[in-house]
């Protein structure tokens, strides 16, 4: 069990509801993964509002939405949609994405911390997805967010954690901050790793919903999660330079013969 914005969870995998096949896969993979948090966009419930069917099959899941800004550029087009978010889903929570670049999706700092420090005046909680960069991550903390959410790599990519020394200084840096890294998540061994540098949970789309069998995949990240946390809640060993034998030769038995005179 863990706390996150004043809520008890059972799991540390957050996870998206986009690009899935079909709602039915989508429905499986939540339970499967074990996430009580699930991303959603304002941008699909717009688009829906004539079928409900998706909304009123999610909502069955007992899950905690997350709202996002996604597609969002500036600060003021990302408050207007973090206000009509909280009316829609009827929560406080949003993630905070401004986009400022098209190759990369990688989020404005500028945008960014402007759009955070309005919008918890405004009483929200935000979970802003942001680079590793640690003076932005900073700012992001001065202006009020409990929750950063740095990214491993450029989102739908794939690559994993590209700068592990980064993510390693937030946290050391950071340490009463909850942090979980979103983006460029592709496979379960990367949110391990996540996990193994102290990272308090991993949120992930794609890795999932582009599987082959997203279903099973939700399952191997929900393990990658738990086994990343135990081992650095266990304490990892120290990484050494030189070779040393894990068993003792101090009572190893050796032959010895005698000389003839």
């Amino acid at each position: 069990m863990w706390n996150i914005a004043n809520q008890c969870l059972s799991s540390r995998l957050l996870l998206g509801t986009a690009q899935y096949p079909t709602l039915d896969i989508l429905k499986s993979a939540i339970v499967n993964s074990g996430a009580n948090i699930i991303t959603v966009s304002l941008r699909r419930q717009a688009r829906d509002t004539k079928n409900n069917r998706f909304w009123d099959d999610i909502k069955q899941l007992a899950c905690h939405f997350l709202p996002n800004t996604a597609g969002c550029r500036y600060a003021d087009e990302a408050i207007t949609t973090a206000e009509l978010a909280r009316e829609i889903f009827q929560t406080n929570w949003i993630k905070l994405e401004v986009i400022g670049d098209d190759y990369n999706l990688q989020p404005d700092p500028f945008e960014l911390a402007k759009a955070a420090n309005e919008l918890v005046k405004r009483g929200f909680e935000v979970f802003p997805y942001c680079t590793d960069d640690l003076v932005l991550c900073q700012r992001l903390i001065d202006y009020g967010c409990r929750i950063l959410m740095p990214w491993a790599s450029p989102i739908g990519s794939g690559k994993g954690i590209i700068n592990s020394y980064a993510l390693a200084v937030l946290r050391q840096r950071l340490p009463n901050i909850t942090l979980i890294v979103d983006a460029g998540i592709g496979r379960p061994s990367h949110a391990v790793q996540a996990m193994e540098l102290g990272y308090d949970g991993v949120l992930l789309n794609t890795a999932v919903s582009m599987a082959t069998d997203p279903v099973r995949m939700a399952g191997a990240f929900r393990d990658a999660v738990l086994a990343g946390r135990a081992a650095y809640e266990a304490g990892m060993m120290l990484e050494r330079n030189i070779s040393q034998p894990s068993t003792a030769l101090l009572d190893t038995l050796f032959w010895h013969q005698e000389v003839q005179k």
